[in-house]
């Protein structure tokens, strides 16, 4: 296009040779003629470097949108990789738990403890299948929930107390719940707030430290917690937890169980109940999650 100008601007000079009479009538004619040049340069270079910025912009995007799609396609393979190994794993041990107790004329106490373990397996596949259907829920944009104003610090109690009864804990798990704390929730997701967040306290921490769970209210806020001392959470990965199917650490060296998707729906809910959660660093070790819940 540069050299097309060109060649325009010097036929148009030679005709100007040819009509003009006098050298400073083709002076002008000449000036005028390479400022119009210029301009058409300046135009030429203007709309070429618009052109090429949004060549590169369209080319970051488009790489973006697909290192996006091939991590959310890692990250569901490893779900189902993961799905598979959380079913399998539980329904084997109760297996082997029940064939334990048919073949063998065990004591009272052995076959309890025998029962307890099986009643834990059971429960975690419980919590596994809930998780699982709750995201298929959020996806798919259902109406599934009910709000209504409940003692929240008695309901919060009653889960942990089931959840005892049902998990075979190796960690303390320590009460700071305010008395008297009404707030409009629903009953049937909201456990998942809490259990998601324990559990993930659990996996996460070594056996026997402190679980610490909280709540108080503070003017129109409701904070509910949960602290532990196990390993943190690196700062780099605070704001991807919440992402669907992400998990802390890498394939080759995650050690925990899980799916990715507990604190995918913990942050969903939390949404829904008004509130907002945050990723604090528990000192001297640990993690706390905090949320903060709006009392209308």
């Amino acid at each position: 296009m540069v050299e097309q100008n060109n060649e325009i601007y010097q036929e148009k000079l030679e005709m100007v040779y040819m009509k003009s009479s006098s050298p400073e009538g083709i002076t002008v004619a000449e000036k005028e003629l390479t400022a119009k040049l210029h301009k058409r340069w300046g135009m030429i270079a203007s709309e070429g470097s618009v052109f090429m910025l949004l060549l590169i912009l369209g080319i970051i995007k488009t790489r973006n949108a697909f290192n996006r799609e091939a991590d959310l396609a890692r990250r569901e393979k490893n779900f189902l990789l993961s799905v598979t190994h959380e079913l399998k794993s539980p329904i084997a041990s109760v297996k082997l738990q029940l064939q334990t107790l048919l073949k063998h004329d065990l004591n009272r106490d052995k076959e309890k403890e025998i029962l307890s373990n099986a009643l834990s397996d059971t429960e975690r596949l419980n919590n596994l299948a809930e998780n699982i259907l709750l995201a298929a829920k959020i996806d798919n944009r259902s109406d599934f929930m009910f709000r209504e104003k409940l003692n929240l610090s008695e309901f919060i109690g009653d889960i942990i107390t089931k959840a005892r009864q049902s998990f075979n804990y190796t960690h303390q798990i320590a009460l700071n719940l305010e008395p008297g704390i009404y707030f409009d929730i629903d009953r049937m997701t909201f456990p998942s707030i809490v259990m998601n967040l324990v559990e993930n306290a659990v996996k996460y921490s070594p056996d026997g430290s402190t679980i610490t769970i909280g709540l108080h209210q503070a003017s129109n806020k409701i904070y509910f917690s949960v602290m532990d001392e196990g390993v943190g959470i690196d700062k780099n990965e605070k704001d991807s937890i919440f992402e669907k199917f992400y998990r802390i650490g890498n394939e080759e060296t995650r050690k925990t169980k899980g799916t990715g998707l507990g604190l995918y729906i913990v942050n969903y809910l939390v949404n829904y109940h008004r509130g907002k959660i945050l990723v604090k660093d528990n000192h001297p070790k640990g993690t706390e999650f905090e949320i903060a819940f709006t009392n209308m």
